[in-house]
């Protein structure tokens, strides 16, 4: 497994596609608000329209991801590219009503999948050394999520009653997808073109359960979690928080938007970072320093104001109160954006390591389980928010599921360490008993 000839355009047409086809599987996390105004829905039926395009983008990450490895990245790529093109472009012409916003949502969420089928096309042109920095260059692709956030609001209220290129391009929040539509056309068409063959670089056929093999031990799953954690919260919260902006801090929606993009840019562009980071140094360190830097701030954001209690002969007081305003909060979602776009490289890196023959189905599961993350998580941030009555219970949320990760992750550290230096513990305990005699 090498670098090759022509893993360049590979890596670039690729990240540029994933990019593209990742705002449009978020795209309603902006797209949303105006279309709940329009057709009068309730924010549960808003939270699973969102939901519902982040599952279809999770549950033939799997499939695909194998049949990258067996036909190749490039037919899979142009293909799902001009698959997702068509219900783009539908929910932009026909007239909708909200089972056909679901089903229209539904299908355009397709364009989720992409991320298995690019990391197994570009983890066969990249050799071992290289392969965390390639693979993160490629999952910063995420940051198309940000590019509904900063184009959406503005041109949604400056195309209202427009059209453009004779129709095809509507005015208002249809604008985008009929845009995305376009776009998604043109992709597949440069990538057809400009891309070297998928023949020069494929892995040998193997019977399906040679492939799907892997799957079988722990860690595939335990790696799932982590992805989880790190993709699946970062997908939720991205198509979240604008309305949560919008609802606890009465912004507008561009601002709103904007807001939101100084989360999703750090999760997306640290990715390559947090890829070569996880090169040099190792990608388990990696995951401590990110779970850690989570932990700290979700716990801010998850208690963003209140006050010390203390009983005095007069009866309790209230002393030093606090509350976080926009930019202190921001400020901290920024912080779990850096986080998340650096684990994110980190727990791709493992999958390479330990199954270099397999990237395709092991990184198709770690996907799709950490997309459906994505896709629980908005619904269950609006059951918990109703039945504490606070909005901060998002938060909540995500601190316990980092939480969770971190202690499965220095559990299985710790017995590794035991299994490896079975007598380091008698070891430990004969020189601490030796000290203390002395």
């Amino acid at each position: 497994m090498s670098s090759r000839n022509g893993s360049g355009r590979v890596l670039a047409l690729s990240t540029f596609a994933f990019t593209l086809m990742f705002a449009v599987w978020l795209m309603f996390g902006v797209l949303g608000i105006p279309i709940q105004k329009e057709f009068g829905i309730s924010d549960s039926q808003l939270a699973w329209l969102s939901s519902v395009a982040i599952l279809n983008g999770s549950i033939w990450r799997l499939l695909l991801g194998i049949l990258a490895d067996r036909i190749g990245g490039k037919k899979v790529t142009v293909l799902m590219l001009l698959v997702t093109s068509v219900p783009a472009y539908l929910l932009a012409h026909i007239e909708l009503t909200y089972t056909w916003l679901l089903v229209l949502a539904f299908f355009v969420g397709f364009a989720g999948n992409l991320f298995s089928v690019g990391i197994a096309w570009n983890s066969h042109w990249f050799e071992r050394n290289r392969q965390g920095f390639a693979l993160g260059v490629f999952g910063a692709g995420n940051v198309g999520a940000s590019a509904t956030k900063f184009i959406g609001p503005a041109v949604i209220a400056g195309t209202v009653g427009g059209s453009y290129l004779g129709g095809i391009i509507p005015g208002g929040w249809r604008f985008v997808p009929a845009l995305y539509a376009v776009l998604l056309v043109l992709t597949a068409i440069a990538i057809q073109l400009f891309t070297p063959a998928d023949a020069e670089n494929l892995q040998k056929s193997r019977p399906l359960r040679q492939m799907f093999a892997p799957l079988r031990y722990l860690q595939v799953w335990r790696f799932s979690f982590y992805y989880v954690v790190v993709f699946g919260a970062y997908v939720a919260l991205a198509s979240w928080m604008p309305k949560y902006y919008v609802s606890v801090y009465e912004l507008e929606l561009q601002n709103a938007a904007l807001l939101t993009a100084l989360f999703i840019f750090p999760a997306s562009l640290l990715r390559p970072i947090g890829g070569y980071i996880s090169d040099k140094m190792g990608a388990r360190r990696l995951m401590y320093g990110t779970f850690l830097s989570m932990l700290t701030a979700l716990l801010f954001l998850a208690a963003p104001f209140g006050y010390i209690v203390l009983i005095t002969p007069d009866g309790p007081r209230e002393v030093l109160p606090y509350s976080l305003g926009v930019v202190p909060f921001t400020a901290l979602l920024f912080v779990v954006g850096c986080s998340m776009g650096i684990g994110k490289a980190a727990v791709f890196k493992h999958i390479p390591e330990y199954f270099p023959n397999d990237v395709g189905a092991v990184g198709g599961l770690v996907g799709t389980l950490g997309a459906l993350g994505g896709f629980l998580l908005p619904p269950l941030f609006v059951a918990v928010r109703e039945w504490t009555g606070l909005p901060q219970s998002t938060f909540v949320v995500l601190f316990l599921l980092t939480l969770a990760a971190t202690v499965w992750m220095h559990v299985v550290v710790v017995k590794m360490l035991h299994k490896a230096s079975p007598t380091l513990k008698n070891q430990i305990d004969y020189n601490d008993s030796h000290m203390n005699g002395a």
